[in-house]
This record gives C-alpha cells, sequence and structure tokens, in this order.
C-alpha cells in the first residue's frame, strides 16, 4: 500500500497526525516519564528534588491506611463493575423487546451520564442529607448516608451505578440491534421461556460486548475522583477514600509528590494486572471468541 503512495502524500499524511502525536507526546508521555521518576523521589513542589530510592514504596506499604484505601477501592470497583454491568445488561433487554415508551426510557436513562457531576454531587447530597433528605422521608427512616461510615460507601456506589446505567445500557442495546431477531424466534418456538431465552441465547451472543464493558466499567471505577471530592472528600473515617484521591490529597494537599507518584504508579500496576488477568479469560468468557 505504501508503494502507491507518493512522497508528498506520505508527507502530507504525517503533517495531518503531528498534531495529534505532539499532543500525546507532551501532555502523555513525558508526564508518565516524569511521575516514574518522582516517584523515587521527594519533592514538595518548592525545594529541589531528592533522590530517595524506594523510601515512596516502602512508606505506602508499610501504613495501615493506604491498605484500608485500597480495600476501599476494591470494594467500590468490584461493586460498580457488577451492578452497572448487570442492571444495565437486563433494562437493555426488556427495551429490545419494544415496549412502549421504549424511547423515552432511553433518553431519561442516559441523561444521568451526561449530567455534570457537579449537579449530580449536589442533588444526591440532598437527596441522602439525614434530615431533609428525599431518600430517608420515602422510607420513613433515619440514616446518616454520608456521614456513617458504614453507609458512605454504599451511597457512592448507589451514586456511581445510577450514573453508568445510561451508558452501558446504550452500549448492550447497540449490541442486540445487531443480533438477528430469529434467534429469539427460534428459542421461542422451542418453547423457551424470557429467562431461558435471556441465558441462553441472549447472554452469550452478548458476551463480548459484556466482556467489552466489564474491562472499561473496571478501569473507570479503580479511577474514581471526583464522585468522592464532591460528596464525602474521603470521609467519614477514610471510609470512602480511594486510591486517586489519595493520589489528590499527597500531591495537592501535603506537597508530597514523590509518594503521590508513588501510589500512581500502584494503582497503575493494579489495573494492568487486572486488564490481563480479563483479557487471558477472554476465551472461557467470550463465546465463540477464537
Amino acid at each position: 500500500m505504501n508503494k502507491l503512495l507518493s512522497n508528498d502524500e506520505r508527507f502530507a499524511g504525517w503533517l495531518f497526525i503531528l498534531p495529534a502525536l505532539v499532543g500525546i507526546f507532551i501532555f502523555i508521555i513525558i508526564p508518565v516519564i516524569c511521575s516514574f521518576g518522582l516517584s523515587f523521589a521527594k519533592w514538595d513542589l518548592l525545594n529541589p528534588i531528592q533522590f530517595v530510592g524506594l523510601d515512596n514504596y516502602r512508606e505506602i506499604f508499610s501504613e495501615q491506611l493506604f491498605f484500608k484505601i485500597l480495600i476501599n477501592t476494591i470494594v467500590f470497583a468490584l461493586a460498580t463493575s457488577i451492578l452497572g454491568v448487570i442492571i444495565p445488561l437486563i433494562l437493555a433487554s426488556i427495551l429490545n423487546t419494544k415496549i412502549r415508551g421504549a424511547e423515552f426510557y432511553k433518553t431519561a436513562y442516559f441523561l444521568p451520564f451526561i449530567t455534570p457531576m457537579i449537579v449530580i454531587g449536589v442533588v444526591w447530597e440532598w437527596i441522602f442529607d439525614p434530615n431533609i433528605g428525599f431518600l430517608n422521608h420515602l422510607f420513613h427512616m433515619h440514616i446518616n448516608w454520608l456521614y456513617d461510615p458504614h453507609f458512605a460507601m454504599p451511597a457512592l456506589i448507589i451514586v456511581s451505578v445510577w450514573k453508568l446505567i445510561g451508558y452501558n445500557m446504550i452500549i448492550f442495546l447497540s449490541a442486540l440491534s445487531g443480533i438477528s431477531q430469529s434467534m429469539f424466534e427460534a428459542a421461542k418456538i422451542d418453547g423457551a421461556n424470557s429467562y431461558q431465552t435471556f441465558k441462553n441465547v441472549t447472554v452469550p451472543l452478548l458476551s463480548p460486548t459484556i466482556f467489552f464493558v466489564v474491562i472499561i466499567t473496571a478501569i473507570s471505577s479503580f479511577q474514581v475522583f471526583d464522585l468522592i471530592y464532591l460528596m464525602t472528600q474521603g470521609g467519614p473515617l477514610d471510609s470512602t477514600n480511594v486510591l486517586v484521591y489519595a493520589i489528590y490529597k499527597n500531591a495537592f494537599e501535603y506537597f508530597n509528590v514523590g509518594k503521590a507518584s508513588a501510589i500512581a504508579y500502584v494503582l497503575f500496576v493494579i489495573i494492568l494486572v487486572l486488564t490481563l488477568a480479563q483479557w487471558s479469560l477472554r476465551k472461557k468468557l467470550v463465546y465463540n471468541e477464537s
């Protein structure tokens, strides 16, 4: 193919992609390299950088708080990934049956995803308010949702899943539209009920899409920050503190850039291992994967 292109055409091609390459180099590659170097140093943004070797990593893994933050992150990511895939999958399957008002429901479920997080944070803080909140008033109970270490994390998981439902549901609906209706009709002729059709037809044929959604949902859940920052600031008693928020706190509140960079690379390794593990399991989890 390259032999069919003249030098001028190749030059024009490189010229068009040059801005993207420069942006990737400046805003991704250079920061990644610099942050990796800073993870082996002490720096408070004011004084000269001091090389300390593996001290930052030793400090991280010697702190009990770090393991609490790590567990919080895993719990949040696991719960969000499971609920943020199962609920949209069920809703997409229901809406794919062409029920009345399907277009309205699609729009209603997708609206939270495009709503700014600051708006979502303010609204849900009111919903979870222990005194005037809608949730306590609706169920006639009194729970300090965002101020109780036992309920703060479940509250954030509810908000995160609620925001994700629309996006993941649209992905599943797009995949369902590519499945021939004859498959569902054949299952119906064979006497399969709705649950059997969903289990034996819908899920296997959607497994590549489910696999994709699980990966992107898990990665985004491990990187959660704005929701924590807006609603709980990691509290109460660090019950909602997660790795990305710990990176922010160490870098821009405690001015310990080296430790923040070390935590960032611990998070990078966790996400990398998780993604590789999921990818290695794809032949067992994805239908007709070669």
